[in-house]
């Protein structure tokens, strides 16, 4: 059975037949690729961990502040009314992560996931407390004795532990860490139901669904293999060079024998219990234990690296240099560029001083007793910084108009909205159209004029 398979040519390996999932312990390995995922897994949970905890402005960095409606991202205020920006990053990432599937296959999986990265930590648990792969396998298959309780205790216990920990970290995003660690005599029901839903999920995801989740649950297995081409990058044992297998004494040769010894090893620190010799799964998360494996026993029996590594079908099948730049990586490289490039537009831009002006409908226009046109607005008025001001509103100066204000300035707190009537006042000598365009502006007067905001109108003169 090669690498690559056609639909017709493709046969269920013997150990798919059985429909009941056994328990995959995986054995721990060493090698270059691992040491890179290892990097890569500690530093994303480093930095879930610690982004909690990291102060701006006299604020909580990141806070995804539900019950009040907005959220805090390094300085930046967002209200429901800007959603389109986190709708924008949300395209940006699915993109992004369609490029490196189209490049490089399910690395996302192997290196990056936060199911991979919990499940690692709960099953290296398990090979501190209990040993290794094989003594875990013996302590279930063991019947129940002080020795079974004890260890399968302490590992509940730690597992316990991380998920109270992860679900403390979940739940302070959104709470803030000041009200979560500062208050806790006097958490909302809310957050008693969070910390229990974050912490059983994690429990339960990462002690016991583990590879169920990557290969029954999760959709992008499902959807990655529509997305590969014959020049994406994957996990590929070289069935050509490998077979047929066979086990041989170190430093004997036989002509007979490709370079696989079916020493199992491959299989055994898979996460996922699946054997990358049967080809491309959809259980497969491209977190190359296999390669490192594979390599060590290749060093061993004095044979060539690289039977079981990261390769294309291009490479594998037909035997020619993969082709790097392809239509497809350009068309999401293009597409990214373009989201890219509008997002930091449009962030840039960013005011933190949102004015909006609707019309008073009862009225479009009335005379005074003077016999002055006079035309009523709403001015709504946000403060988007994370900081108190105090906000004056004026009539861009215009001839024949005047504003007519209730209040010369209106202080507003971090995050407040505030609906402000006000009236400009138009000499019917002096304003011949019917309709003329008004600009109104909103400055905020307590740091000199550092947030300002312009949104335009129009003056109805009456009939």
């Amino acid at each position: 059975m090669g690498a690559y398979m056609s639909s017709s040519d493709y046969k269920i390996p013997v150990h798919q037949i059985d429909a009941t999932k056994k328990r995959v312990h995986p054995r721990f390995v060493t090698g270059f690729y691992q040491n890179i995922r290892l990097v890569s897994m500690y530093f994303l949970l480093a930095l879930f961990l610690a982004l909690p905890w990291l102060r701006y402005d006299g604020h909580q960095a990141i806070w995804f502040d539900f019950t009040g409606q907005r959220i805090y991202i390094f300085g930046m205020t967002f209200l429901p009314q800007d959603m389109f920006f986190f709708a924008f990053f949300f395209i940006i990432a699915a993109f992004l992560l369609f490029f490196i599937t189209v490049y490089a296959g399910r690395v996302w999986c192997g290196y990056a996931c936060p199911q991979t990265i919990w499940t690692h930590m709960f099953q290296y648990t398990e090979k501190l407390v209990i040993g290794d792969r094989n003594k875990q396998f013996k302590l279930d298959k063991a019947p129940l004795n002080t020795e079974k309780i004890i260890k399968r205790s302490i590992v509940y216990v730690i597992w316990a532990l991380m998920s109270i920990i992860t679900a403390l970290t979940f739940t302070s995003y959104a709470v803030g860490t000041d009200y979560l660690y500062g208050d806790f005599l006097n958490w909302s029901t809310l957050t008693w139901v969070s910390l229990f839903i974050f912490a059983v999920s994690t429990f339960i995801n990462a002690g016991y669904m583990r590879e169920h989740m990557c290969t029954h649950i999760c959709p992008y297995g499902r959807f990655q293999s529509v997305m590969f081409d014959k020049d994406t990058l994957i996990v590929s044992y070289d069935y050509k060079r490998g077979e047929p297998r066979g086990a041989r004494k170190k430093g004997k040769e036989n002509p007979d024998l490709g370079d696989c010894v079916n020493c199992f090893m491959c299989v055994q620190v898979c996460p996922t219990g699946i054997d990358i010799r049967d080809g491309l799964q959809v259980e497969c998360i491209q977190c190359a234990a296999c390669i490192d494996a594979c390599n060590e026993i290749m060093d061993k029996v004095n044979l060539p690296r690289g039977l079981i590594r990261y390769s294309t079908e291009r490479q594998l099948e037909e035997n020619q240099t993969s082709k790097l730049l392809r239509p497809r990586l350009f068309a999401y490289m293009f597409v990214l560029i373009v989201l890219f490039g509008g997002s930091i537009y449009t962030l840039w831009g960013r005011v933190p001083l949102q004015l909006d002006i609707r019309r008073d409908r009862g009225q479009l226009s009335s005379i005074t007793a003077q016999g002055m046109v006079e035309n009523t607005y709403i001015v709504k008025i946000t403060n988007k910084t994370q900081h108190s001001h105090e906000y004056a509103i004026s009539l861009i100066p215009q001839k024949g108009l005047t504003l007519d204000s209730r209040f010369k300035t209106i202080p507003l707190e971090a995050g407040e909205s505030y609906d402000m009537p006000v009236s400009v006042i138009g000499d019917p000598n002096v304003i011949t159209q019917n309709k003329t365009p008004i600009q109104l502006q909103v400055i905020s007067v307590d740091d000199n004029g550092q947030y300002k905001a312009t949104k335009e109108n129009v003056f109805i003169k009456a009939k």
